[in-house]
């Protein structure tokens, strides 16, 4: 995965994150594995997120450096508090074979015949 985006790439994350709520909060205990685990997580399931981080700029700077280099993720932008990132989704293969078939219908009974 290329570490830049380019400007047009960038634009349009940073259009689709607009609309985005924080999924991930790191406050006074600062980045730890657990966090770190919660937004690879979130990463595989999104792709795209926001992060709301406390603590001073060089802090927050420190920790956006910190998830990008672990995670292998892109930082898309830093406005205060906020840090918005993206990692491509992992491709998932199907598996190849047959396909299914529908489950046969139940035969209907018929209650006229009965002697």
């Amino acid at each position: 995965m290329a570490n830049q985006l380019t400007p047009g790439e960038r634009r349009a994350l940073k259009a689709r994150a607009h609309t985005l709520a924080p999924v991930v909060l790191i406050g006074d205990g600062g980045l730890t594995t657990e966090v770190l685990s919660e937004i690879d997580r979130s990463l595989t399931a999104h792709a795209l997120i926001k992060i709301r981080v406390g603590g001073n700029r060089d802090a927050r700077t420190d920790t956006l450096h910190r998830i990008c280099d672990d995670l292998g993720a892109i930082a898309v932008q830093h406005i205060g508090k906020i840090l918005v990132i993206y990692r491509d989704k992992p491709t998932q293969v199907k598996p190849k074979g047959r396909p299914r078939r529908k489950p046969a219908r139940p035969l209907k009974r018929h209650f006229q015949n009965r002697a």
